[in-house]
């Protein structure tokens, strides 16, 4: 029978069967308090995210496919499962009261591994049972709590373009390709300033890098996520704003983004590598078969990374596009294309040359890219990247953000500033 709590009061015999865990020993009982759930492509992983350290115990059933765990002295709020439907193999989870606490069912496709593991308390997140579930005839991987809060998430930065390679040119001879490296490199300084993270530039000079060796380069640094730089360009001027993108199985999603996908996959020509190999309606397969997951793992991060970009200036557009990028075809992680602004705007393109305004665009990247990871690795501690500083006489906060090379906003944000008003002696955090 499930566990109807919500906020009612718990009769007192109710509440003895939750906390007995032996004859004459009474504990206090480990609440629930949340469940999420990720798809990846090795694995499926459950997190209950506890009020205590949980004494459990996992196995699997068959006929029909199960995964159970007992959580002795455990309390949930059935509300909390109820809109977990079709998550990866799992179909639906159901919770039921046992005489020594609680159990729970995920309710499976067919029979997988699975294997469960207890996190401790860190600066973020309380006590954490975390539970894996195997794909494809696969055991899910070997992870520990020791191995899980120490292994660095790896960002792979692109830099689109170079070399041969000019990208878009702006109206004043900006080249694509140099804007895309300095926004690189300094995204990879803010990820590399986050404990739990590490950047991976897949080019750092001047020169060209074929679409298919940046994900092959990516996927050799072992990259948990994979983010290629670009600066829009358009026949009209006026057109500004920020886009992110990622890879569709059914064409692009705007007019825009078929001719963006054009021009960028066509730059896989100059480095003399082709796609219209022998091996091209195979490879196209493969991926059709394989990629599905991953799309759906880069539409969740692409969200976050354009709300970070929608609050540095205009966006263009409301949604996340989809288009057939040639780069974005990987089979083995989370792939976004990010249009940083128009450069064929002069406007955008005076912005986009800006030291500070490279500055702040890695600094909302690197924001999405936490918010990213704190979701779907929520074992692992992330540190935090931010510095101090204390304000002295006659200074201002548009001074000390130029300084910085921070937005206002940001300033603003982390330091919860209601205005521009400062006082001498205050440290304020700096992003």
């Amino acid at each position: 029978m499930a566990i109807m709590i919500h906020r009612r009061v718990i009769p007192f015999a109710a509440f003895l069967l939750w906390a007995v865990v032996a004859p004459g020993v009474v504990a206090a009982a480990t609440v629930v308090e949340d469940v999420r759930t990720w798809d990846g492509p090795t694995h499926t992983r459950v997190v209950f995210d506890l009020s205590g350290s949980p004494d459990h115990r996992l196995f699997t059933l068959d006929d029909p496919a199960r995964a159970v765990i007992d959580l002795r002295a455990g309390r949930i709020d059935p509300a909390l499962v109820e809109g977990i439907r079709d998550a990866g193999p799992i179909q639906r989870v159901r919770t039921g009261r046992r005489e020594d606490g609680i159990r729970v069912v995920l309710d499976l496709e067919r029979t997988l591994e699975a294997q469960a593991f207890t996190m401790s308390p860190d600066e973020t997140r309380g006590h954490r049972l975390v539970v894996d579930l195997g794909k494809a005839g696969e055991k899910p991987p070997l992870r520990t709590a020791e191995r899980e809060s120490t292994e660095p998430f790896v960002v792979a930065i692109d830099a689109g373009h170079g070399g041969k390679d000019p990208g878009a040119i702006g109206a004043a001879g900006t080249h694509e390709k140099d804007i895309v490296l300095a926004v690189a490199r300094k995204l990879a300084d803010r990820v590399n300033a986050v404990s739990g993270l590490e950047a991976v530039l897949v080019r750092d000079g001047d020169y060209y890098v074929g679409l298919r060796d940046r994900t092959r380069k990516a996927r050799e640094a072992g990259a948990d996520l994979f983010v290629s730089l670009h600066a829009d360009a358009f026949h009209d001027r006026s057109v500004r704003g920020s886009s992110v993108f990622v890879l569709s199985r059914n064409g692009a999603s705007s007019e825009m983004a078929r001719m963006l996908a054009r021009r960028e996959n066509k730059a896989h020509r100059i480095g003399g590598v082709s796609l219209s190999d022998k091996d091209k309606q195979v490879a196209s397969v493969l991926v059709d078969l394989s990629r599905a997951h991953t799309v759906e793992e880069s539409l969740d991060v692409a969200d976050v990374l354009l709300t970070e970009l929608d609050g540095l200036g205009e966006v263009h557009g409301n949604n996340v596009e989809q288009a057939g990028f040639a780069v974005l075809k990987s089979l083995d992680m989370p792939s976004v294309l990010v249009e940083l602004a128009f450069i064929s705007n002069p406007a955008e393109e005076r912005r986009l040359k800006s030291s500070s305004y490279q500055h702040q665009l890695a600094l909302g990247l690197t924001e999405g890219v936490r918010s990213y990871v704190a979701t779907t690795r929520p074992t692992l501690a992330l540190g935090d990247s931010t510095k101090e500083y204390r304000v002295r006489r006659g200074d201002t906060l548009s001074a000390i953000a130029e300084r910085h090379s921070v937005s206002i906003g940001a300033l603003r944000r982390v330091n919860e500033l209601g205005g521009d008003t400062i006082v001498a002696g205050r440290t304020l955090r700096i992003p």
